[in-house]
């Protein structure tokens, strides 16, 4: 049998070692076992059952490069191992799929970053053992991703937010239990845009497909 042509590279490669074999073999097994079976009904129904991140989180594969304290793997993941499991997830042909079980890549890093350590500690290990789905929501309509221009606002109010805006093509967004979401709080500009963690299940939050 021929060896795929990245698999081919990447053994001469000298930016890979045992760890990137390591980590191709458990995506590549759980993308085998749980992903590539599965993917025609999936595509149909046009979305991915939740227990798939579960499984993920079981697997290994949603802690890759998050703190060991969150339940993730820890700091030795680097570009090339990610560039690994992007390669063991487009397997099936199916990016959609992949993208929408691994949208917690784009969604909980800003919650990290800059949330405070109570949040970080409510949010991230829910997330990362797949009891929890997060996205990020920044595309608008009609004005695809233009971060420095978006519309939707948030105004303060005694101890909250109150948001009002709309947002649209967001992976993961007709799933997903928390948005980390791009919202207005000053002045024109991208200097006035901040992020806000929002709970879906928060009265006046509704997601139309």
């Amino acid at each position: 049998m021929e060896t795929p042509l990245f698999d081919q590279w990447r053994s001469r490669s000298p930016h890979y070692d045992e760890s990137h074999e390591a980590v191709c073999d458990t995506v590549r097994r759980f993308v085998a076992q749980e992903i590539t079976p599965n993917v025609d009904k999936w595509e149909a129904a046009g979305e991915l059952p939740r227990e798939l991140h579960k499984k993920a989180a079981e697997a290994g594969i949603l802690g890759l490069n998050y703190p060991e304290e969150f339940g993730g793997t820890g700091p030795a993941f680097t570009l090339f191992h990610g560039l690994v499991q992007s390669e063991e997830l487009a397997r099936p042909g199916a990016g959609g799929i992949g993208a929408s079980l691994m949208s917690h890549g784009i969604g909980l890093p800003p919650v990290l970053a800059m949330g405070s350590e109570q949040l970080k500690q409510r949010i991230a290990p829910a997330v990362l053992a797949g009891d929890k789905i997060i996205c990020l929501g920044i595309t608008e309509p009609g004005g695809g991703s233009d971060v420095a221009n978006l519309k939707t606002k948030a105004t303060r109010k005694g101890g909250a937010y109150v948001v009002n805006g709309a947002k649209t093509l967001i992976t993961s967004g007709m799933r997903a239990d928390y948005i980390t979401l791009a919202v207005r709080t000053g002045g024109p500009g991208i200097g006035g845009v901040s992020l806000l963690l929002v709970e879906t299940d928060r009265p006046g939050v509704s997601r139309t497909a």
